[in-house]
């Protein structure tokens, strides 16, 4: 693990090197995944045990980190607006040396952070998975912040603490209460919602997608929409499955991943120096 500095805080980070878990070390030079979690409740602990390890096993170099105010990065007071996330992970690639092109993969607010990124440094991004994740746009605004605020006035109570112990279990409501206390402790709640946005055309975003919801989410609703205004979109659909759909069948995710992340690969590697692949 390492600790980077990224603008205002110390970002934590954790890298798998192609084949360093296992497998062959591929020839010539592999793709780069980024793994960005969810908000909250979530930490790049959710990647390192579902997708992180096999992305490395299968010949790709992997990056996990934790997002501002979680894990064991920085938890500033204020600066959580979406373009603080995504400049964070800017100046984390920055100090990782890392100038190739980067596949991403978000699970939940973490796929709204990797469509943040791909809409404003097209350049540096060759391919956005969305797991269970919304493009920033004033509909999903509305959305996160009226969710933030629920949880802001509901987590404080002990009763309600106590409601998802009986309902989720102790670990459930012990990350909800580390929500709570992220959420009392800074501006979150706030910013989140207020973050500059893309159109709700969806035209900045100008590289491949791949969206993957469960069945029984409602953000399974947005799959239609997302491939009639994107010109390369591929979205998955996994019947019965829910919100957790990356924890509760990490290999499908994975092989879904891994097929999207192989297959641009080798496009991007077949286009000649200069083109946008």
């Amino acid at each position: 693990m390492a600790k980077i500095r990224t603008g205002d805080i110390t970002t934590h980070v954790q890298q798998l090197a192609a084949g360093a878990v296992g497998g062959a070390v591929p020839e010539g030079e592999p793709p780069v995944v980024v793994l960005v979690h969810g908000l909250l409740t979530d930490s790049l602990a959710s990647h390192y045990f579902t997708l992180g390890p096999a992305l490395s096993a299968a010949g790709m170099d992997t990056v996990m980190y934790d997002l501002r105010g979680h894990g064991r990065t920085d938890r500033p007071a204020t600066g959580y607006r979406l373009e603080n996330f995504v400049e964070d992970l800017a100046l984390l690639l920055d100090g990782l040396g890392e100038h190739r092109p980067v596949h991403l993969a978000g699970n939940s607010f973490g796929g709204t952070v990797a469509a943040g990124f791909a809409a404003w440094h097209p350049g540096r991004t060759a391919t956005v998975t969305m797991i269970e994740g919304e493009p920033p746009v004033a509909a999903w605004a509305g959305r996160i912040g009226d969710g933030l605020a629920h949880a802001r006035r509901e987590l404080v109570h002990e009763e309600a603490i106590d409601w998802i112990r009986e309902r989720h279990g102790a670990h459930t409501a012990r990350l909800s209460r580390a929500a709570g206390r992220i959420l009392a402790t800074t501006t979150l709640a706030e910013d989140v919602p207020a973050g500059r946005l893309i159109a709700d055309d969806l035209s900045a975003l100008r590289r491949p997608l791949f969206a993957l919801f469960g069945g029984d989410s409602g953000l399974a609703a947005q799959a239609p929409e997302l491939e009639a205004r994107l010109t390369e979109c591929r979205t998955a659909v996994l019947p019965g499955q829910g919100h957790s759909v990356l924890v509760e069948q990490p290999a499908r995710i994975r092989d879904l991943v891994l097929d999207w992340v192989r297959e641009h690969h080798a496009r991007r590697s077949r286009t000649p120096a200069g083109a946008v692949g």
